[in-house]
């Protein structure tokens, strides 16, 4: 094994070199009065290459089977990247008003993050999984306290790196306990000694064991519930921008990772993780909906809409198929640009209202930003999947993945979502209530939005107008998942 194994991991190492040329270029910048500028410039230039360089990459494997590229996953990290390009574009104001002195240092904490995240979705093994999943959780922890003289942002920051440390230890334990059992890492090995020790009744326990405390480590990483007491503080600390890359890209790679290990490494033990799923799903919609009702603060309410995407999202691993896989990545893709869109309404108006995201300041939003106001509908709208948005198309999908399993219960499971779709509409309509609806005698005065801004809310919009209505997409990203 030579080091030539490292050019099967084109993502990665492209993701390296973009690192070292950012961190070098902020210590050549350090004197330059456009240093922001010339950074964001170069990050988002680097980003959009490597997704270009991404689109051509062939499924790949490297140092044994640890590190192993499939086609779903390449495809993955490009939808996870662009998100991570809008997180990038949203986040000028912010940087350029309230984190001059360390703009270099956001775009090295950012990527250092998404490489974690490609190994975690590109891990054939459950060390190198391990390994991704702490280079992602730790320089997300330092964004959320990137504001640290803020006491929330230090609040959050705290709960989110016990929460981190704490899953990740219950996590390790339950990789130890699957070791135990049946005495290898690698996720096809895995597969292959559960099938043959299903013989052996004593062998059960343990390796159930070692699945709860594995899925249930990874549940903290995707706050679902009863694993989400941290979200909303969290969210609520971190910077607006943070806050949306913390909800949609770290997600969408930790359930992309969860499905693919589910489906390699315990798919012959399907008949016991699916009940789990079926519990989590329920609770995750059915608790985050009802908690989203009462939210004030619009980045708490986004927390709870969060738990409760994650719940839906958790819907296309139910049966474990190709349909499955398709519907997650054509899920995350639609929730990458409406969510961001949000949080850069949400930014802006932070931006221009001394800090506050508090509901009541998009009262009467429409009379004086009309076009923001529009565009932040739009977002909502599909986020609560009314046609012809993206987000029922992306709905509908995951209910017809998680249907076809064709069981009873998940049929119970689909219904409850449906229901839940109902609920979660009203509490999005209550922001579109204060924007176009409630009268207040001092709206937010009409301002005019940064470049940056308007090129994160084209994009998303784009995405949120055409991924609902061009099927090649979801045709693109269901012959990805073939392979």
């Amino acid at each position: 094994m030579g080091y030539s194994q490292f050019l099967n991991m084109i993502p990665e190492a492209l993701l390296v070199l973009d690192l070292i040329l950012v961190f070098f270029a902020d210590f050549c910048l350090m004197k330059s009065v456009r240093k922001n500028d010339l950074l964001s410039k170069l990050t988002v230039m680097l980003l959009i290459c490597n997704m270009i360089m991404m689109t051509t990459m062939a499924p790949s494997e490297a140092f044994g089977g640890m590190y192993v590229a499939t086609q779903a996953a390449n495809v993955m990290k490009i939808i996870l990247t662009a998100g991570t390009l809008i997180v990038v574009i949203m986040a000028q104001p912010w940087l350029e008003r309230d984190a001059r002195k360390y703009n270099g240092e956001f775009y090295l904490l950012v990527l250092s993050t998404l490489l974690g995240m490609y190994m975690m979705m590109s891990s054939g093994n459950f060390l190198m999984f391990f390994l991704g999943l702490e280079t992602a959780s730790v320089p997300m922890a330092c964004l959320v306290a990137f504001d640290k003289m803020k006491k929330k942002a230090a609040e959050g920051a705290a709960k989110y790196i016990l929460t981190a440390t704490f899953s990740s230890g219950v996590m390790l334990y339950g990789i130890s306990f699957i070791y135990g059992s049946v005495g290898t890492l690698y996720f096809d090995d895995v597969a292959h000694r559960i099938a043959y020790f299903a013989q052996f009744p004593t062998q059960m326990p343990l390796l159930l064991a070692g699945l709860v405390f594995f899925f249930s480590g990874l549940g903290f990483k995707l706050s679902l519930v009863p694993f989400h007491l941290w979200t909303a503080d969290t969210y609520e600390g971190a910077p607006t921008p943070v806050t949306g890359y913390l909800s949609v890209v770290s997600k969408g790679a930790a359930a992309f990772a969860l499905m693919a290990i589910l489906t390699k490494a315990f798919a012959p033990l399907v008949e016991y993780w699916e009940y789990l799923l079926y519990i989590v799903i329920v609770l995750s919609i059915t608790v985050a909906n009802l908690f989203a009702i009462r939210q004030s603060e619009l980045k708490r309410f986004m927390a709870f809409s969060s738990i409760s995407q994650a719940g839906y999202i958790m819907l296309a691993l139910i049966g474990a198929s190709q349909t499955g896989m398709a519907a997650l990545m054509y899920y995350v893709l639609v929730y990458v640009v409406a969510n961001m869109a949000v949080f850069t309404v949400i930014s802006t108006v932070e931006h221009n209202n001394d800090g506050t995201t508090q509901l009541s300041a998009y009262d009467g939003l429409y009379q004086t930003n009309p076009k923001l106001a529009f565009l932040m509908t739009l977002a909502l709208f599909s986020l609560a999947g009314i046609p012809p948005f993206a987000g029922m198309f992306s709905k509908f999908f995951v209910f017809m993945a998680a249907a076809q399993q064709g069981s009873f219960w998940a049929y119970f499971v689909v219904f409850i979502a449906l229901i839940n779709t109902v609920v979660s509409l009203y509490y999005y309509l209550l922001i579109v209530k204060a924007m176009y609806i409630k009268q207040t005698d001092t709206p937010l005065p009409t301002f005019q939005t940064a470049q940056s801004v308007r090129v994160a809310l084209a994009l998303c919009t784009l995405g949120i107008v055409l991924f609902g209505v061009c099927s090649c997409v979801y045709d693109y990203l269901f012959a990805a998942s073939a392979v």
